[in-house]
């Protein structure tokens, strides 16, 4: 998958004395979006549906793709409050804020931790909350190949983003986000207990989105959220995995943007 397109660029900032990578493009009012556990794969078609009415922010989190690593940050909430500071330098707020999985669980952080910076919540099969039946696929039992490939409902929309047999270089990517995502979110896994208790001061209309055969973060998850959150509603997207954005791309940004002009 295509890193930049004509209409997305790539540029860096610094924040807390370290690098960090942000992908922008399109035009309009600001969203950002914030990528799963296994990276940002590039500017995908979603992206550019988006970005026909929208500036949209990619940044990647502090130590993940071409972020430069915090050795010091132990919890989510630490990449959550580097990413305030990264839409702090780059003069944002308030926005548009959309999480994807592990970015999901990053998002409810930053709504949470500063809710005037928050306009509209968009969380799409997040992390975060422990699920009340089944658990969150744990991915350091399996290679990641078969971890991000297990996000997918089609596997044949996994071949397109990463092809049939990744590289070695995306294979490296994936282990170094890996570690990071072990540092930070490893115990208890993939969730905090305090997530379902503080989201209800939450104030920002929020859109839930699950792909109903997500087999990373339960379906469940998702009523979980809404239930938790005061003015949220949840939209359950059929023949789609976790890696929503790409198995149902243009759905997906119908869903988002329609939600947004509202």
């Amino acid at each position: 998958m295509t890193l930049t397109s004509p209409t997305a660029t790539e540029q860096f900032v610094t924040v807390a004395g370290l690098q960090v990578e942000v992908l922008k493009g399109g035009s309009g009012d600001p969203l950002v979006i914030l990528h799963r556990d296994v990276g940002n794969p590039g500017w995908l078609p979603f992206h550019e549906e988006l970005a026909s009415s929208r500036t949209v922010y990619i940044p990647s989190h502090s130590g993940f793709g071409k972020s430069e690593r915090p050795e010091w940050a132990r919890n989510v909430r630490d990449i959550a409050a580097l990413q305030v500071s990264t839409l702090q330098e780059l003069g944002l707020g308030p926005v548009d804020l959309c999480g994807f999985g592990f970015g999901g669980w990053i998002a409810a952080e930053i709504a949470i931790m500063n809710p005037s910076l928050v306009r509209k919540l968009v969380l799409v099969g997040a992390a975060g909350i422990q699920p009340k039946e089944g658990e969150i696929m744990d991915q350091f039992i399996m290679s990641t190949r078969d971890y991000v490939k297990a996000m997918f409902h089609d596997e044949t929309k996994f071949n397109q983003v990463y092809g049939s047999e990744p590289d070695i270089d995306q294979l490296e990517i994936w282990e170094i986000d890996r570690e990071m995502t072990t540092r930070v979110a490893w115990k208890p896994y993939m969730f905090n207990h305090a997530i379902q208790h503080l989201m209800s001061g939450v104030k920002a209309p929020t859109l839930l989105v699950w792909g109903k055969q997500d087999k990373v973060v339960p379906p469940i998850c998702g009523e979980q959220y809404r239930d938790a959150t005061p003015n949220a509603r949840l939209e359950v997207i059929g023949n789609c995995g976790h890696f929503a954005e790409v198995d149902q791309a243009s759905a997906m940004a119908k869903l988002i943007g329609e939600f947004l002009a509202e």
